[in-house]
């Protein structure tokens, strides 16, 4: 291993500037690409392995959307597989199991690891002019955290009595039946262990980020300097730090509830029904109610831990793709401020329908509605960004821009579903599934698609290949709004989520032909993402070769080498001005790089 000293000395305009000294002998194989406390090849362990456990949550939702389309359907080679017993695709039991691991594996394994963990972990130190994180080897210990927490979560489909299947809000009473019950699903205590590993994971990656960016920026880099993607990926780790204690606690809670008989959750005499013990009989009445606050505590934040990194990649793209400075850096800063902010005071819009005091509805409902201005503002800059631009539609652009129309489309009707009396008639109906999956989905997703072509060739040296990466878009872009648009026919009228056979009621059948293309569609997407696969991974290898900056970008990451070497930067670089001078007079070229080169 290598030998690292780093002394941090006063600069101009940053906490301090970082020297670096050196005294290490050639790392192996493991060292170097498995245990690395590298946060470049931590970033690109993140990023590989959320892409395949995108996989395994994209064949659970094609596994969902054939029970819809066909419910009951005999599928001899697939059915023994998934259900030996009676030889179907899916019983109504194992379908609660399916929409609860994709939920879980989309949201803690896939949407979240690779927005904060693989882009995180990438790019903070680049581009704040960093050599490394602050803590090297924590960052190493988060992303191996997270390897059990997604073994756990995937052996819940091992475990007796079944997998979790109590949806990914795991309310209770549903989800704190004792392990010793016999209707008692054994993979719900998987579920719970592997989310509390998920959760240090993430709580590891975020006092790496805060104290990185606080402390490690490059001399002349100034808060006001950062780009927005380090401003969002700073806001989104301050989240994590001030709502992810909460859910772990609550995970451990309901963990004792199963395990211990204890009564957190439980009410007393569901406890005592359950198991035949002392501690039961002694065990306090509990309220299901607690785990729905302390549970929407934290994961209403962790919608926009999801969407405000999506967010600052977004910006960047844009900029760069637009040939013209982000309009209003600084309302595009507090906007993501007041995001983060309201996102804590709103998780009771998630349970309106629970029998809530009307004055505290009231409350929370104008929180929601207030938390659109800020978002509102992101859309307006961006909008005025575009206007007059030079844009050039790569791929990271279109799927940028991809983003901007799915966060609208989702946004929009995110505003009235915050009202109380509409809420109580669309909830738990396709609507807010097409609302949520337009966000997380079709926004977030977008935005990561963008992001890995725009860095793929930073991290790779190589381009991807721009015709593969355009027809990638289009279907993308085509299938999603197939497949979620006409959700929010579905939920009007009054179809409701979480429901095997839906066609089990009359009233229901002539939605069957809709739910039909809505699952056609989804197979479609899902097929279409081959060509992202090809594309990824033959230009890992055979892409065309760049320099350090192919993208004529502005921004420090790229004035390092591609890929960047150890200590990320060849020479002493110090800040001189914004991320985002773009069709600038003083130069020849139509940007102007953030940092000059210091000799010496």
């Amino acid at each position: 291993m290598s030998s690292t000293a780093t002394t941090i000395q006063p600069g101009e305009g940053a906490p301090g500037t970082v020297h670096v000294h050196h005294d290490h002998h050639e790392l192996n194989f493991v060292q170097k690409y498995v245990f690395s406390v590298d946060h470049k090849v931590i970033g690109i362990q993140f990023m590989l392995v959320g892409l395949v456990m995108f996989v395994v949550g994209g064949l659970l939702a094609m596994a969902i959307r054939w029970q819809l389309a066909w419910p009951g359907t005999e599928m001899p080679v697939l059915g023994q597989l998934l259900y030996p017993e009676t030889g179907k695709a899916i019983s109504p039991e194992f379908y609660t199991s399916l929409f609860t691991m994709h939920g879980t594996v989309m949201i803690f394994f896939v949407i979240i690891p690779l927005l904060t963990g693989a882009f995180g972990n990438y790019l903070i130190p680049l581009m704040i002019g960093a050599p490394d994180m602050a803590f090297p080897k924590l960052n190493m210990l988060g992303f191996w955290f997270m390897i059990p927490g997604l073994i756990l979560a995937c052996m819940s489909f091992t475990a007796e009595g079944g997998a979790a299947s109590s949806g990914w809000t795991a309310y209770p009473p549903l989800s704190t039946l004792a392990q010793s019950n016999p209707g008692s699903r054994g993979g719900q205590t998987f579920w719970l262990m592997g989310l509390t590993f998920s959760g240090v994971s993430s709580m590891m990656g975020a006092v790496n980020y805060v104290t990185t960016i606080a402390k490690m920026r490059a001399p002349g880099m100034t808060l006001m300097r950062m780009p927005l993607t380090i401003w969002a990926l700073l806001i989104a780790a301050i989240l994590q730090l001030f709502a992810l204690p909460v859910l772990t606690a609550a995970s451990f809670m309901q963990l004792s509830d199963r395990v211990l008989h204890t009564g957190f959750f439980t009410p007393t005499n569901l406890v005592i029904n359950q198991v035949n013990s002392e501690a039961a009989g002694a065990a306090a009445g509990g309220q299901p109610l607690l785990w729905q606050h302390l549970f929407w505590f934290y994961s209403h934040p962790a919608v926009y831990i999801m969407v405000l990194p999506a967010m600052g990649l977004a910006s960047d793209i844009i900029a760069v793709h637009a040939r013209k400075p982000i309009f209003g850096y600084k309302p595009m800063v507090y906007s993501m401020s007041a995001i983060a902010g309201l996102g804590f005071i709103v998780w009771g819009h998630h349970m309106f329908a629970s029998g809530m005091n009307p004055a505290m509805g009231m409350t929370f409902m104008v929180a929601t509605i207030m938390i659109a201005l800020p978002s509102a503002v992101k859309v307006f800059n961006w909008l005025g960004t575009l206007w007059g631009a030079r844009i050039q539609l790569t791929t990271p652009m279109l799927n940028a821009v991809g983003f901007v129309s799915m966060f609208i489309i989702g946004g929009l009707s995110g505003i009235w579903m915050a009202a109380t009396p509409v809420d109580i008639y669309i909830h738990d109906t396709y609507i807010v599934v097409a609302h949520f999956h337009y966000v997380v989905f079709g926004g977030s997703v977008f935005a990561i698609f963008a992001g890995i072509y725009h860095w793929f060739p930073k991290m790779f040296g190589r381009l991807m290949n721009e015709t593969l990466g355009k027809i990638h878009f289009v279907g993308t872009f085509v299938f999603t709004n197939c497949v979620f648009y006409m959700m929010h026919q579905l939920g009007l009228a009054g179809l409701m989520r979480r429901t095997a056979d839906p066609y089990a009621y009359e009233v229901f059948h002539h939605l069957k032909p809709l739910n039909q293309f809505i699952s056609i569609s989804a197979f479609c997407l899902f097929a279409w993402q081959i060509f992202f696969v090809v594309n990824f991974f033959h230009s890992m290898f055979w892409g065309k070769r760049v320099g350090r900056n192919p993208w004529r970008a502005t921004t420090l990451e790229w004035t390092a080498p591609s890929p960047p070497g150890h200590g990320n930067f060849d020479y002493q670089i110090e800040v001189k001005r914004g991320p985002y001078e773009y069709a600038s007079a003083e130069v020849d070229e139509d940007f102007h790089m953030q940092a000059e080169r210091v000799d010496g």
